[in-house]
């Protein structure tokens, strides 16, 4: 073949347009601290916080704009696609970042390690990382996503210096992320020696047809599903969870609980019923015990919690088998007839948690000094020292048990549904019970919050927030319970964007 005789594709990078101007607008933010008078004043976090706000609703408008066919489309050599289930998982993204930005903004003044502009560089270079995760069209592409994710998130982990137990967690992260990443690629490097390819449909296709190697490929799978399982903080790979959670400091916290468990999910349904469909029993079967795993592990662990973020780290444990709980059951005896309503149960889950988990790492923001680093005794009380917030956080927290009626109870039964359709009544059952032993811990908070007093602790008579950081609180929590009362619309956009992508 001659020079003359190759031709060059050129992309389409209308439908890449989001990442392209995130990309651009990180590079913008950089270069602006350079000019404010006194880099890590409160003038450059300001500066900063504004310019990372612009990024992600530019990046928005980008997104609704870039496909409106309704169809799924490829670029860049079919290593990327735009179809609704990437629109959907992206815009929850961005909205899940604004809010974290939002939330931190109460706590960053006081944080001289994290008020510049490196803590919002960073924070969107994992935001692009998520975004190319969920329109990944190849294994290549989400290896990529994920390391873009990663790397940036370690850093936010350690970003407090002079924080003995950030600089530890950081250190674990980065040493068991590594590990994830190994298994991963080393999965991916399996299922490319069984197809001979990366691409997402070739290696979907090559596994339904003689040509591809299903032993090997089978093999790659196990790899690959323990790699999700790691990075999504799913039982047995769970050891990081809780330290990170912990020693990070809470506005990286509140990033860690939220955003990066929508991308993910992207992940485990981009390379699982979308690329690897021939090998559903596999990888199934391996779902299903690490999701019943973590929801007896992260329920029964966090009743000896006595630090709040270290209990929700165990609590994000649980939902993390509840959502893969969904994943688990969507193909029966070899009919994908059940796949739309389990999918869309984890997705609408999923979405759910995160938005809780915002709301509730958020109010904890909010508490005044080292309150709001975790310990229970600094809730003691809130009731009357905040009815808002206590309010607030009581009804985040009866949405995660699973409170009828609340948006954590129908996200709980949506997946229960799915379980239960597919015939396995014995793991619906299982799971019911470990959700009424998590009730106890999310009970116990409400305790503190309302029957507790804080004069025994030292603290504060009252706590005072930034009035629109209370409503923000309010709506959140507010959202969380409509959601509750109205989900079929929620619902529905999940339905609409897996079956008009993965599934045509």
């Amino acid at each position: 073949m001659t020079l003359a005789e190759i031709r060059f594709v050129l992309p389409d990078f209308r439908l890449a347009g989001a990442e392209i101007f995130l990309l651009f607008m990180i590079c913008v933010i950089l270069i602006v601290e350079l000019f404010v008078a006194k880099k890590g004043s409160e003038t450059a976090r300001k500066t900063a916080h504004a310019l990372a706000q612009l990024a992600l609703a530019g990046s928005a408008a980008l997104i609704c704009t870039a496909n409106a066919s309704g169809v799924a489309l490829r670029t860049f050599s079919n290593t990327f696609v735009s179809d609704p289930i990437a629109d959907v998982l992206k815009l929850a993204i961005i909205l899940a970042v604004s809010l974290s930005f939002l939330y931190s903004s109460a706590k960053l003044p006081g944080r001289a390690a994290l008020a510049k502009a490196e803590f919002y560089a960073l924070t969107l270079v994992a935001t692009l990382g998520m975004m190319v995760i969920v329109s990944a069209g190849s294994f290549m592409t989400l290896y990529l996503g994920v390391e873009l994710l990663s790397l940036p998130v370690y850093a936010l982990v350690a970003l407090d210096r002079d924080s003995a137990s950030a600089t530890e967690a950081g250190m674990k992260y980065f040493v068991l992320g590594a590990l994830a990443s190994g298994l991963l690629l080393y999965g991916i490097s399996m299922i490319y020696g069984a197809t001979g390819s990366l691409d997402a449909v070739t290696v979907a296709g090559r596994l339904f047809s003689p040509r591809g190697n299903r032993i090997v490929a089978a093999f790659g799978v196990v790899f690959l599903v323990a790699g999700i399982a790691f990075k999504l903080g799913a039982a047995p790979f769970h050891m990081w969870v809780p330290d990170v959670y912990q020693g990070a400091p809470t506005p990286v916290t509140l990033l860690v609980a939220s955003a990066p468990k929508i991308a993910l999910f992207g992940f485990a349904v981009r390379a699982l019923p979308g690329a690897l469909a021939a090998l559903s029993q596999d990888w199934q079967a391996m779902l299903l015990v690490i999701s019943a795993t973590s929801i007896a592990v992260g329920n029964v662990a966090a009743i000896a919690q006595t630090n709040v973020k270290r209990m929700l780290a165990y609590s994000s444990i649980a939902h993390t088998g509840f959502v893969l709980l969904g994943l688990s059951v969507g193909v029966v005896d070899g009919s994908a007839a059940n796949m739309i309503n389990a999918y869309s149960a984890s997705l609408f889950y999923v979405l759910v948690y995160a938005l809780s988990s915002l709301g509730a790492f958020g109010i904890l923001l909010l508490l005044p000094g080292s309150e709001g680093e975790g310990d229970i005794s600094a809730l003691a009380g809130l009731g009357a020292r905040n009815p808002l917030l206590a309010a607030a956080l009581a009804t985040l927290m009866f949405s995660m048990a699973g409170i009828p009626f609340l948006a954590g109870f129908f996200a709980k039964f949506s997946v229960l549904v799915a379980v239960v359709a597919a015939g396995s009544v014995w793991l619906a059952v299982f799971a019911v019970f470990f959700s009424l032993v998590g009730v106890f811990y999310y009970l116990r908070v409400v305790r503190y919050l309302y029957f507790d007093s804080a004069a025994p602790f030292g603290h504060a008579a009252n706590i005072e927030a930034p009035a629109f950081l209370k409503a923000l609180a309010a709506a959140n929590a507010l959202a969380v319970a409509l959601l509750g009362v109205f989900p079929n619309a929620l619902m529905a956009v999940c339905v609409y964007a897996l079956s008009r992508s993965i599934f045509m």
